[in-house]
């Protein structure tokens, strides 16, 4: 007969667990950063693309690239307009195979398959999960008004990041950068 409770349980559910920040990257030599283009309300994407053309933007995001690994969600896969992305390794997060690209059904899987240098390239739901084990998050604030109705939005970036300064895009006068790093 036992007495009294249990002090400490032999095992603990994980039911409600999640992984900590960058337990991903961490330790594996993988380093990850967002890159997104965000208008002043957060809108990302509209209508099964970017509703802004920056050509100097396009351009910074192939030289932050090139040679390097992409993620992206299956909508953003959809939506280019050649693929693959020519000169990096392209991955897609989706339930069901695509043809020309390696698919992954979890970011974790995703990430176990890279080395070096990774970027997370969209959607929203890529981004939300990315946050979890992000090192950098790269945003390119775009002036455009564009209507939140029906628009795809940049999820909330969570307690312990810290933005840096905004700074002027240096092929685009139009645009901004800002680079945000945990805290």
């Amino acid at each position: 007969m036992r007495r009294g409770p249990r002090r400490y349980p032999r095992c603990v559910p994980a039911r409600r667990l999640r992984p900590a920040a960058g337990d991903f990257l961490q330790g594996r030599g993988v380093s990850g950063t967002i890159l997104a283009a965000v208008s002043p309300d957060w809108v990302i994407g509209r209508d099964g693309g970017i509703p802004w053309h920056y050509s100097g933007d396009l351009l910074r995001f192939k030289r932050l690239t090139l040679g390097h690994t992409i993620i992206m969600g299956r909508r953003t896969w959809e939506s280019l307009p050649r693929k693959p992305l020519p000169g990096r390794r392209n991955l897609v997060l989706t339930s069901r195979p695509l043809d020309g690209v390696e698919c992954f059904a979890t970011l974790a899987e995703a990430v176990a398959a890279t080395e070096g240098e990774l970027f997370f390239i969209g959607g929203a739901r890529l981004y939300t999960e990315a946050l979890g084990c992000a090192d950098c998050i790269d945003l390119v604030l775009v002036p455009d008004a564009v209507p939140v109705e029906g628009s795809v939005l940049f999820p909330r970036i969570p307690n312990g990041w810290v933005a840096g300064a905004v700074e002027p895009h240096p092929d685009e006068p139009a645009l901004r950068l800002q680079r945000w790093r945990r805290g």
